[in-house]
């Protein structure tokens, strides 16, 4: 049985009458650009995940070079995230002229390290004369990145505890991570409203996927607000009257139509990730298979019900490019998130960083693998999923 990592048409099956309607009520107002589909769309993420204000934007890469340009970093300043991500976390603070930082990440998490993170700012920056915090080349650090990885929450106490202390922003990549929730020493809250600002991605295969690109930046304060809107449309509040240099990061009307007829949906298919992310535990274990496996962490477990959608279903498998293979002759779909850690890309080679310098990163990328956990999975797939890799290690 040939089983697919993803099928988004099963989904669409569900909502096609609701999503036609909406796209028909767009193309027959022909108003694409901005207005009231998205500024409803915006009102109720903003409902959804509370946070203070929602910007929608052209993707989730968009949404965060749209943040680094409101708040004015750039050449001269730096930014810390992890190499274990996907590219444009750390594309984009390249792309303004900062400096990107790495820290390694935590073996079980999958996610920013605190501890790492803690001896970066400890060791590896140094305040000058004036107190300003800078990285070994001198560069100003301004913020800090920390990736909600495949769906599941960074450690954010910790991390907001030292950007505190550092007086850095925190700027969250909630690009998977639509609808998980961390449980705050101020109680619960939702992945896009934690840090100063942060930016989501609606790229189709999300867990809220739009039909094409489409992103958003969310942030606290309304001034920040404003300066993203801004940004997102060449720096112009009034018609060819720009205020700043900014760029076309405007979301479509289409898709944030589209998106606002998903969104509800989302509570549910997150539900249903978590459903299948339980029956592969409990089939894993069941089969013996758990001496060759290392299942995806779920630490806030007991804790918060909502606490990892699992955008991807990620563990740790040995001879894992073995069981690539095994698993394409077999038609299993899968994925590798991600091959190459960010420090070793040759486009990042101007950075300085050489293989062994983030070593849990580098293990990650060659002993993780992906297997199909969306929500309309079915149990007879997931149980071939399953046979299939119990056959591999028999």
């Amino acid at each position: 049985m040939a089983v697919p990592l993803l099928d988004l048409t099963r989904q669409y099956a569900q909502i096609r009458d609701e999503v036609v309607r909406e796209i028909d009520e767009v193309v027959t107002s022909q108003q694409f650009i901005l207005g009231r589909k998205v500024e409803e769309f915006e009102a109720a993420i903003v409902a959804a995940i509370g946070c203070g204000h929602a910007v929608g934007m052209s993707s989730g890469t968009d949404a965060q070079l749209a943040i680094l340009m409101a708040l004015g970093i750039g050449a001269g300043d730096a930014v810390i995230t992890t190499p274990y991500t996907f590219f444009a976390t750390a594309g984009c603070i390249h792309r303004v002229g900062a400096e990107t930082i790495f820290v390694d990440i935590d073996p079980v998490s999958l996610n920013l390290d605190p501890e790492r993170l803690a001896e970066c700012l400890r060791e590896r920056c140094r305040r000058d004369a004036d107190g300003v915090l800078r990285s070994a080349k001198g560069n100003r650090v301004r913020a800090i990145t920390p990736v909600h990885l495949f769906g599941l929450c960074c450690e954010m106490d910790a991390i907001r505890d030292l950007a505190s202390e550092y007086g850095l922003a925190v700027i969250e990549d909630a690009a998977q991570a639509i609808g998980a929730e961390y449980p705050s020493r101020e109680g619960t809250v939702q992945a896009g409203a934690i840090g100063e600002s942060a930016y989501f991605s609606f790229f189709p295969a999300k867990n809220l996927g739009a039909f094409g690109d489409a992103g958003l930046a969310t942030c606290r304060a309304a001034v920040d607000a404003n300066a993203l809107r801004l940004m997102r449309n060449h720096g112009m509040e009034q018609r060819y009257y720009h205020h700043q240099v900014g760029g076309n990061f405007r979301i479509d009307a289409l898709q944030a139509a589209i998106l606002q007829v998903k969104l509800p949906h989302v509570g549910t298919w997150n539900a249903a990730r978590r459903a299948n992310a339980e029956k592969y535990a409990a089939a894993f274990e069941a089969a013996g298979l758990l001496e060759f496996l290392t299942l995806p962490a779920t630490p806030f477990a007991g804790r918060v019900a909502e606490h990892h959608i699992f955008h991807q279903y990620v563990l740790r498998a040995r001879r894992r490019d073995e069981l690539l293979a095994h698993l394409a002759k077999h038609a299993i779909g899968h994925g590798v998130y991600y091959p190459v850690p960010l420090h070793l890309q040759e486009c990042f080679a101007y950075l300085g960083y050489k293989s062994g310098d983030f070593p849990e990163s580098e293990r990650a990328a060659a002993e993780t693998l992906a297997l199909p956990i969306f929500p309309e999975l079915r149990e007879e797939e997931q149980a071939e999923v399953v046979e299939v890799i119990r056959s591999f290690y028999r």
